[in-house]
C-alpha cells in the first residue's frame, strides 16, 4: 500500500496566527483558503489562492474608534460577510454625528507573508444621508522604525452606497521582523460628519 500524500506546508506563521481558536489546527488549515474569523469575529485571516499569501481584515470591533460607544455618536448593526451563510454575519459601525473623526488600528508585521508588498486601505461606504465631508480627511500609516505614509482623500467627491476602498499606504515585511503598523482615519474638527459606515481595515497583497 502507497504512503498517504501529506498534506502541505501550513502558511506563515499560521499556528501563532491561530493559537486562541478552539479548533485544531488541522481543521482550520482546511479553511484558511475560505476565511478564518478570529478574536471573537473581529478579524478575519485568510491565504490568497492566487499568491498564496497572508491577507487579513480587521473588523470595526478591532480597531479603536473615539466615541465609538457612545449611542448618539456611533450605532453598530450586522451585516453579511460577503456569503448567505448566517454564520457569516460581522458587525459595522455607522457614524451617526461627530465633529472629531478618530479611527485606528494596529497590525503585527510579522504575520504578513515575507518579502510582499502589501496595500493597506480602509474599507467604508458613505450613506445616501452622508454630510459634513467637504474638507478631506487624513489617511496615515506609521511603521515601527518612525516612517510614516500620510495621504488626504476627499470623501464629498466618492460615490454614495457602495463600499469604497481608501488606500492608507504600503508595507512589505521582511523574515523575521518584528513590531507593528498603525492605521488611522482622523478629521479633528470642522463640520459635524454623518454618514460613514466602517467595514474595516483589509492588508492584501500588491497585484
Amino acid at each position: 500500500m502507497g504512503a498517504s500524500p501529506s498534506r502541505p506546508e501550513p502558511p506563515h506563521m499560521f499556528q501563532e496566527i491561530v493559537a486562541e481558536e478552539k479548533i485544531t489546527s488541522s481543521s482550520l488549515e482546511d479553511q484558511v483558503y475560505y476565511g478564518i474569523y478570529l478574536a471573537g469575529k473581529t478579524k478575519k485571516y485568510w491565504v490568497d489562492d492566487t499568491t498564496m499569501c497572508n491577507c487579513f481584515m480587521l473588523f470595526p470591533r478591532a480597531l479603536t474608534i473615539i466615541w465609538g460607544g457612545t449611542p448618539q455618536y456611533w450605532t453598530w448593526y450586522h451585516l453579511k460577510d460577503g456569503s448567505n451563510d448566517a454564520d457569516n454575519q460581522i458587525e459595522v459601525a455607522s457614524l451617526l454625528n461627530v465633529c472629531w473623526l478618530e479611527i485606528h488600528g494596529k497590525f503585527e508585521l510579522a504575520y504578513l507573508t515575507p518579502g510582499v508588498t502589501y496595500e493597506v486601505f480602509f474599507k467604508v461606504m458613505l450613506t445616501d444621508r452622508a454630510y459634513g465631508w467637504s474638507v478631506p480627511v487624513d489617511l496615515r500609516l506609521s511603521h515601527p522604525d518612525g516612517t510614516v505614509q500620510q495621504s488626504k482623500v476627499n470623501l464629498q467627491e466618492k460615490i454614495r452606497g457602495k463600499w469604497l476602498r481608501l488606500k492608507v499606504g504600503e508595507v512589505k515585511a521582511q523574515q523575521g521582523q518584528q513590531g507593528q503598523i498603525e492605521i488611522s482615519m482622523f478629521r479633528h474638527g470642522g463640520a459635524w460628519k454623518r454618514g460613514l459606515v466602517i467595514k474595516g481595515i483589509k492588508i492584501l497583497p500588491k497585484l
